[in-house]
């Protein structure tokens, strides 16, 4: 019986990829047997997660990027076609947030740092808007392909403090839904475009928001685990599942959704 989950083979360009999530997303891949390519700014962490798939026998390539640099993004595509000739999958996980787009309890929302609102929503919608131009052109002559965006609870929920991610990150789900549509009636029923929308995570970026300096847990923590059903963060290998699913023949009728990754958050009231 044909495995529907298998990706052997198959082309998968993950932007973002060597933050906390990228990474695990780049290792798993991997092992699963797909041709990685790793884009991302960090470049003693991308030739090691090369040189940790080689170790393993499997393909992975590293190329430097800024997926909100276009004409870098071009290089990086040539670069791609000229090693496999084909594009696959290409998950948009480049993203992230900065302080002066958040409102801490001490400020209001007239304390907003308008330039850096306007950074973080460059760097989560039109860095998710700049490489599907870019890379879903292989899937356009192929056609057939998937595009995975990465959204956020931020935007489910408005969120206290994230003013500007969350309003960044609702934008990705509805030009998610958007290329859905594009995509299938402009290029073929073949290509397909989701999202998927993760709870909270310790990563690099809200590691500080998150736990204080021993360890221990901030009060924002706490409210966060007080509202999440399983009572615990998520870990980043709990995202791969449903990226494995999205990024095979397992869900070839699949476009247009948004699957939620929270450990009950978003569903749950008192």
């Amino acid at each position: 019986m044909k495995n529907l989950f298998d990706v052997t083979g198959r082309v998968i360009v993950i932007t973002g990829a060597t933050g906390v999530l990228g990474r695990a997303m780049v290792k798993h891949f991997a092992e699963q047997g797909a041709q990685v390519v790793i884009l991302g700014r960090n470049e003693k962490v991308g030739n090691q997660l090369v040189e940790e798939a080689k170790a393993q026998g499997k393909e992975a390539v590293f190329y430097p990027t800024n997926v909100l640099e276009k004409d870098l993004l071009e290089h990086n595509y040539q670069q791609i076609m000229d090693r496999y000739g084909r594009i696959d999958v290409l998950i948009n996980g480049a993203g992230g947030n900065q302080p002066g787009a958040t409102i801490p309890p001490d400020k209001t929302l007239f304390d907003l740092d308008i330039e850096a609102v306007r950074q973080v929503v460059d760097l989560n919608l039109f860095g998710t808007i700049l490489p599907t131009l870019v890379f879903a052109q292989a899937m356009v002559k192929q056609k057939k392909g998937s595009i995975i965006n990465i959204a956020s609870e931020a935007a489910l929920r408005p969120l206290t403090r994230v003013a500007g991610y969350g309003a960044a990150k609702a934008a990705v789900i509805n030009f998610t839904q958007y290329l859905c549509g594009e995509m299938a009636t402009k290029f073929g029923a073949g290509i397909r475009v989701n999202a998927i929308a993760p709870g909270f995570f310790l990563t690099e970026q809200n590691r500080t928001l998150l736990t204080n300096p021993d360890g221990s847990l901030t009060p924002r923590s706490e409210a966060i685990l007080a509202h999440t059903p399983f009572g615990r963060f998520g870990e980043p290998e709990e995202l791969l599942g449903t990226l494995q699913w999205l990024a095979s023949d397992a869900s070839l009728f699949v476009s247009g959704t948004l699957t939620v990754i929270d450990g009950g958050f978003n569903a749950f009231s008192i």
